[in-house]
């Protein structure tokens, strides 16, 4: 995904970068207020990561900005002020979610993949058609094609083809893939995944075309037309 991080403080940049970059993401970073809140209304991001106190501009200003001119871009807030009412105030304010430094990377990173996971479903729940490329699959009739060919999917299958489907362009984790087809919250230690991802593929990635499943080494899968 592509982030939007607005911090001042350098050191703390650098870690909240660092930690992002790792987590896969692309960073653009502002270092105070009125740069980021001309960056967050004019460039396209997947998440803003926005530190609460900052100079020109303070996160809270930015972020009341954004949601009055009807931009709902996912916004985690960081702050030290970490306090309840503080928390409060930051939530009420437009944020998605308030996380207090000092910060582990991973609760970070969960929580970016949380917000934006939460928006992208509720943007996707009202989608009756799904489409990558020529591949279709119609929620209301359950049906897939593919280049105008219908395509007989299992029910767990079809399950597995709509969450990716719904995040097509995305790495999808196993964690994610877990979660959100198999109701499991913890890891089984199976080859459950990459055997439905295996038959999946089979079905709608034949002979001649253009493969739209494809493997991040490490990371997961992803739905998408290259």
């Amino acid at each position: 995904m592509r982030i939007l991080l607005v911090e001042d403080q350098l050191q703390q940049a650098h870690y909240t970068q660092k930690a992002l970059q790792e987590g896969g993401h692309t960073v653009d970073h502002a270092a105070e207020g009125r740069t980021g809140l001309f960056m967050a209304t004019t460039e396209q991001y997947d998440a803003l990561v926005l530190d609460r106190m900052l100079p020109l501009v303070d996160g809270l200003t930015i972020l009341r900005t954004l949601r009055a001119s009807d931009i709902h871009t996912p916004v985690l807030l960081l702050s030290s002020l970490g306090e309840p009412d503080e928390r409060v105030e930051g939530l009420r304010a437009g944020a998605d979610d308030y996380l207090a430094k000092p910060f582990h990377s991973a609760e970070l990173l969960a929580r970016i993949e949380v917000i934006t996971r939460r928006i992208q479903t509720s943007q996707s729940t009202n989608q009756s058609n799904l489409q990558v490329a020529d591949l279709e699959l119609d929620r209301l009739a359950r049906t897939v094609h593919r280049g105008g060919k219908l395509i007989d999917l299992q029910p767990r299958e079809y399950q597995l083809l709509e969450y990716l489907m719904r995040h097509a362009g995305q790495v999808v984790t196993r964690t994610m893939l877990l979660e959100g087809v198999w109701n499991y919250h913890f890891d089984p230690n199976t080859n459950v995944i990459d055997v439905h991802i295996s038959k999946l593929r089979a079905k709608i990635d034949t002979e001649g075309l253009k493969p739209l499943l494809h493997t991040v080494r490490g990371a997961g899968y992803r739905m998408a037309e290259q």
